[in-house]
């Protein structure tokens, strides 16, 4: 998943945990129109953002504006599920009665799919809900910080396939991004996306890492008239 790697120097000073805090104190930018609405009857539910240090990849980048071995953790969903098939996602899903909070749902099904330890991983905060139209699901975004990361794989294969720690310098990079296009229904929807060496993150993930971005002050300048159009999993 990592670029070619390139030498290229963090931002002086940076401190991306912090500005994480920072971030989960900004409204964010995003407009509900993309994601749809939701019955009165929509189910609660978290992901988890969880940003942590590369072990052992690079990142190529243009001029830094993160450090280059901070990383993001994403999955690949099962071509096979009615909702979202083949799509790259946070880890995460539907909260259960025994859980305490939209953090203890995010961090038990982050557990459940991809095997991370919960006691290393720091919340910083649950941001505001959001709807999701597609499976009428209300859902929190969780953003972590991994303090002490631990071996991650896909647990159950039926509903991931794949799990990996993207750099986030490699997702800045303007050359990784785009506009994508959906057209359903008679009707055309638009919205930012990632291309990280021919894997494509787009849709609800893509929006809320666009959002995170712009909330850190990471975001470069990237072409938004670069417009491709999305190819669903049939």
């Amino acid at each position: 998943m990592a670029s070619s790697p390139e030498s290229a120097a963090p931002r002086a000073g940076v401190d991306a945990r912090a500005d994480l805090l920072a971030a989960a104190q900004t409204p964010f930018g995003l407009d509900h129109r993309h994601l749809g609405g939701v019955g009165t009857d929509a189910h609660p539910a978290s992901v988890l953002i969880l940003f942590g240090r590369l072990d052992d990849e690079d990142s190529a980048s243009v001029p830094a504006t993160v450090p280059a071995d901070l990383d993001v953790l994403l999955q690949r969903r099962a071509a096979t599920l009615s909702s979202h098939p083949g799509q790259v996602s946070f880890p995460g899903g539907r909260r259960e009665p025994t859980d305490a909070d939209a953090a203890a749902t995010a961090l038990r099904e982050a557990q459940e799919e991809t095997g991370l330890d919960p006691a290393g991983v720091e919340v910083l905060a649950s941001l505001p809900e959001l709807p999701l139209a597609v499976s009428n699901y209300l859902v929190t975004p969780v953003l972590g910080w991994w303090r002490s990361p631990s071996r991650v794989a896909a647990v159950d294969h039926a509903e991931t396939v794949e799990v990996f720690r993207v750099p986030v310098a490699t997702l800045l990079d303007p050359a990784t991004r785009y506009t994508s296009r959906l057209s359903r229904g008679g009707m055309t929807f638009r919205g930012p996306a990632f291309d990280v060496d021919g894997t494509i993150v787009w849709g609800f993930t893509a929006m809320v890492l666009d959002a995170v971005f712009d909330a850190a002050g990471w975001t470069l300048p990237w072409d938004r008239t670069d417009e491709r159009p999305i190819r669903l999993e049939v």
